[in-house]
């Protein structure tokens, strides 16, 4: 099992912050990994709603789906794999704090076939991927307001 941590703080107001990161079709413009992402289920985003994905790590095709198990507006977005080749779960926290907010997020991974053979690596290129994407969230936020507008 391969769990990581990740932390960034962005200028901007929590509400914005959260409504972008739980915006499961724009989860492609900031986790550049993710080749495709769209919400399955009917209605708005909560705790049930379904999604599936289609990510390209370490060069190779992976489709999943995910189900979001806890929701709290502005506070907590959390989801786990339900089908794919790495069980998975991600808990994203948002923390009100001076300049904006702190967006906090935890994976926790159990690689499967091909991915299990090249957990080491996998896991120093999950850590690199998370600060790329959590740089990328960050400028897409405070560079790009039309994208939270």
């Amino acid at each position: 099992m391969t769990k990581l941590e990740q932390s960034v703080v962005i200028n901007r107001p929590t509400e914005k912050v959260f409504a972008f990161v739980t915006d499961i079709e724009k989860l492609p413009q900031w986790m550049s990994e993710l080749v495709e992402a769209k919400q399955t289920s009917e209605g708005s985003v909560g705790v049930g709603t379904t999604m599936s994905a289609v990510a390209s790590p370490l060069g190779r095709r992976a489709e999943s789906t995910q189900e979001v198990t806890e929701y709290e507006p502005n506070r907590k977005f959390t989801f786990k794999s339900t089908s794919g080749p790495v069980e998975s779960k991600d808990e994203y926290t948002f923390e009100s704090v001076e300049g904006g907010t702190k967006v906090t997020r935890v994976a926790e991974a159990e690689m499967g076939g091909f991915f299990r053979l090249a957990e080491p690596i996998a896991a120093r290129m999950m850590r690199r991927q998370f600060e790329t994407n959590f740089a990328n969230l960050k400028d897409l936020l405070e560079t790009q307001a039309e994208v939270i507008a």
